[in-house]
């Protein structure tokens, strides 16, 4: 699995203690703990990658109201 563009993680990420993508050289993404590089990643095809962020855009994902 090699990597082209390398890791890169978001710019919101203050403890450093985050998760880092990189896209591969056959067009799958690759999705990594940054405490743990040197484990092997989670490997997404670029359509599952592309359903995954939209549905985090649309709120799929969001952590469900406790009533609270």
């Amino acid at each position: 699995m090699k990597v082209d563009t390398g890791y890169r993680q978001s710019s919101y990420c203050a403890s450093g203690s985050c998760v880092q993508v990189a896209v591969l050289s056959d067009g799958q993404v690759a999705l990594r703990d940054s405490k743990e590089p040197s484990l092997p990643p989670h490997v997404f095809t670029s359509d599952e990658w592309v359903a995954f962020t939209l549905g985090v855009k649309a709120g799929e994902f969001d952590y469900p109201e406790t009533g609270i």
